[in-house]
């Protein structure tokens, strides 16, 4: 009997939750800290570390939410996470879902969620239909070019094999152009100001 191995974005049981949504407390933390309460996520702001944390969270949520409620790749597309209106949009309902989840919250907090997610999922299709992406390929979201803007380059399709290994690479260039930034940003701080005490 073989056992199914999991791809990088799918839980470990079908149906489970992501591990992080679990509310027991995590044993292996000598320091005995809990979970923080729910959060805004500014994908912006947020240091290299926390990012990457940030980006295996939500990809573990989006897939428990696609396989949870059967949704379609013109609400959630394989390649959402390279679409910042997808990952903006899925990430503030992810936050909305860990509110109405949370403990300390009213009993009727998971019904308004879901009517919200209704509205979601329709932003979610326009989203998704203007990005142009695909099941098997994605695109750069086109851009309106302003007046006296340089032209936007040209958009081209890429076919995409795998979507679990694009996320990985995808999620560790991210990390890794927001960790450079942040040296050099330190770096700065090094430099000689030139002013004389």
């Amino acid at each position: 009997m073989s056992k199914h191995t999991p791809e990088p974005d799918e839980p470990d049981h079908p149906g489970d939750e992501p591990d992080y949504l679990d509310d027991e407390p995590d044993t292996d933390d000598p320091a005995g800290n809990v979970a923080e309460p729910p959060h805004p996520v500014n994908w912006n702001l947020l240091s290299a570390d926390d990012l990457e944390a940030e980006w295996l969270a939500l990809n573990d949520w989006v897939a428990w939410l696609r396989r949870t409620y059967g949704l379609p790749a013109s609400v959630v597309p394989p390649f959402w996470h390279r679409h910042p209106e997808l990952l903006w949009e899925l990430s503030a309902l992810h936050l909305h879902w860990l509110c109405a989840y949370d403990p300390e919250q009213n009993g009727s907090a998971p019904n308004g969620w879901h009517r919200d997610f209704a509205d979601t999922r329709n932003r979610l299709r326009e989203w998704v239909s203007a990005s142009g992406t695909r099941l098997d390929r994605d695109r750069t979201t086109r851009q309106t070019v302003w007046p006296g803007e340089d032209p936007a380059p040209p958009v081209e399709e890429t076919v995409i094999a795998d979507r679990g290994e694009d996320f990985v690479q995808f999620v560790f260039e991210q990390v890794q152009a927001r960790r450079e930034a942040e040296e050099a940003f330190f770096r700065t701080l090094d430099e000689p100001t030139g002013e004389v005490s």
